[in-house]
């Protein structure tokens, strides 16, 4: 009568990965990433990034302590909120432009629906989106004002640097121009090239999202449909299918712009994309989709931003759809009940 079994309550499998270690574990794939664009634009990146970051703290501490008024775990969410939206900012942006981000993202899109784990959309890029079209400007100028007040006009130099980005380049470029005289796609995978302080780096991105799967943090689910899925559709009607510089144009693509920081970091955000494998997929497929549609098709050179965070308002009805069925559980027949 010794060994009797022990019944305790759910969960029966228990892991020690916490959100506060997976938080952790993110940063620390996105310093490769952060570390070549402060290398490469210098100290007013970082006083973006490091703006940023505080901000996001302030704000959820700030709304935790006059708002929720209940203490809650400190889980690192907020900090990579700030990261990923210092990332997705120019340099050049005066310093109050992540101060209003980080708020935007911490109170808006994530505390007042819930907190973590309730937010319908990816916090940083719902941020972006935002100051995208309060101040576009300042958020699509890449070169440098000369000013003297940082926090209010901008940096005051950055070297070497020019204020248009290889896609931006490539979407302006005349019918019939060689791309490879104009872009160096050398430059554009080890991050050498104008754009957002953490997205110009290639290779640095890849690194972080290596770390990322060899911890288990993300799967290769979404961001190979994602990139496959955009890769296919630019090659086919980006209009170079049948030149000879197609495969370069395909390249230049894929290492241009967010593509790479937001399939690798945003848009395998736990709360904002489906749980289901096959919603996975098919939500990589959309993403790939609207994102070619947008670079090809639309005036903008980018499109990455819009794309997660319309596809992220769809991952609810994504997920009823490829939701598996209950083992014994039949579908029910029209006009008639399961059996």
């Amino acid at each position: 009568m010794r060994e009797l079994y022990n019944v305790s309550a759910s969960p029966h499998v228990r892991s020690g990965v916490t959100t506060r270690s997976i938080m952790r574990d993110v940063a620390i794939a996105l310093a490769p990433a952060s570390l070549v664009g402060v290398y490469q634009f210098g100290f007013a990146a970082f006083l973006v990034l490091l703006t940023s970051i505080a901000s996001a703290m302030i704000a959820e501490f700030l709304w935790k302590r006059f708002v929720v008024k209940k203490k809650t775990p400190y889980e690192c969410s907020a900090l990579v909120t700030g990261l990923l939206l210092g990332m997705n900012l120019p340099a050049s942006v005066p310093l109050w432009i992540p101060v209003v981000g980080s708020a935007f993202a911490i109170i808006v899109v994530k505390e007042m629906f819930g907190g973590l784990g309730q937010n319908f959309m990816n916090p940083a890029l719902g941020a972006r989106c935002f100051l995208l079209i309060c101040f576009a400007g300042r958020m699509t100028a890449f070169g440098v004002e000369k000013a003297s007040s940082h926090f209010m006009y901008g940096a005051a130099s950055v070297d070497g640097i020019s204020s248009a980005t290889p896609l931006a380049v490539i979407k302006t470029l005349e019918a019939g121009k060689d791309i490879c005289s104009e872009v160096s796609l050398k430059d554009m995978f080890f991050g050498f090239t104008g754009g957002v302080i953490g997205e110009t780096s290639t290779l640095a991105i890849l690194i972080g999202a290596a770390y990322l799967l060899v911890k288990k943090i993300i799967s290769l689910r979404i961001p190979v449909a994602y990139i496959a899925t955009f890769a296919v559709f630019v090659y086919i009607f980006g209009g170079h299918a049948f030149e000879s510089d197609g495969f370069y144009y395909l390249a230049c693509e894929l290492c241009g712009g967010g593509l790479m920081l937001g399939a690798w970091f945003m848009a395998t955000d736990y709360v904002t994309s489906p749980i289901t494998k096959g919603g996975q997929i098919v939500f990589g497929i959309l993403l790939g989709l609207l994102t070619g549609i947008i670079r090809v098709c639309g005036n903008s050179a980018e499109g990455v931003s819009y794309a997660i965070i319309f596809c992220n308002l769809l991952v609810p009805f994504i997920e009823k759809v490829t939701m598996p069925r209950a083992f014994g559980v039949v579908k029910k027949k029209k006009g008639g009940a399961a059996k």
